[in-house]
């Protein structure tokens, strides 16, 4: 097994499924103790259950919405329990409503916004807290391309998406003498599902989640003068028609 990051902490938010499950696997393959997140209990004993076979106890995760700032700060206390500490966030959970502006509803905005932005600033605020006690860290923001290109029926997740952009810069200039690296990750279209209506529909083009994480660990383990702050990434020969 190789080790880039044996003994790191990493907490990876919606860490049960999709991207965040492959960077949550791929950081356990490379040595690391990961804890993970999402909404519903259930989903998470059930990861939690599966990697365990592999990963044993390096391996553990509590339900939190990212969204709720009380969720979050029990989220980090789970983690400070489990691990006494934090080394590595990756902001993975994310949620997509697509519907024309006039369509959408003030709750399915504050679900899209509070969970892709507002839940990477809960999440990142308690973890830069944690990192002042080792000396640094790093936190890793799961973007998309849709933060720098807008599409119709993509207002919530559009204007999400270019906030965390954003914030993940300005984070990187506030922390970068802290010893904390910042940076962001902005796929195209990855193979997860995320999107419905796409049933049936060839995916073989598509970005594997586990690409974005072997993108994720290599950005990790770049040596600590190097700074990759932000990558696009997207298919290679993306469908036709």
């Amino acid at each position: 097994m190789s080790a880039r990051l044996k003994d790191k902490d990493v907490l990876v938010t919606g860490g049960t499924r999709g991207i965040g499950r492959a960077i949550a696997e791929l950081c356990l393959e490379e040595g690391a103790r990961v804890a993970i997140c999402a909404r519903r209990r259930e989903g998470v004993e059930r990861a939690v259950a599966e990697m365990s076979h592999r990963y044993g106890g390096r391996i553990v995760g509590t339900a939190a919405d990212v969204g709720d700032a009380e969720d979050v700060s029990a989220l980090f206390g789970f983690t400070d329990e489990k691990f006494g500490g934090l080394d590595i966030l990756v902001n993975s959970a994310g949620v997509g409503i697509f519907k024309p502006v006039a369509e959408l509803s003030i709750a399915e905005w504050r679900q899209v916004i509070d969970t892709n932005l507002t839940g990477a600033f809960y999440c990142s605020r308690e973890a830069l807290r944690r990192f002042r006690n080792r000396g640094g860290g790093f936190i890793v923001n799961i973007s998309s391309l849709a933060g720098r290109n807008p599409f119709a029926t993509g207002a919530a997740y559009n204007a999400s998406k270019f906030g965390l952009n954003g914030f993940s810069e300005a984070m990187m200039m506030d922390h970068r003498y802290d010893n904390v690296r910042v940076s962001y990750i902005m796929p195209g279209s990855v193979d997860t599902g995320f999107r419905s209506g796409s049933e049936g529909q060839r995916t073989d083009w598509k970005i594997a989640a586990s690409d974005v994480a072997g993108i994720v660990v290599a950005v990790l383990t770049m040596p600590e003068r190097t700074l990759i702050s932000r990558v696009e990434v997207r298919p290679s020969k993306p469908g036709k028609g």
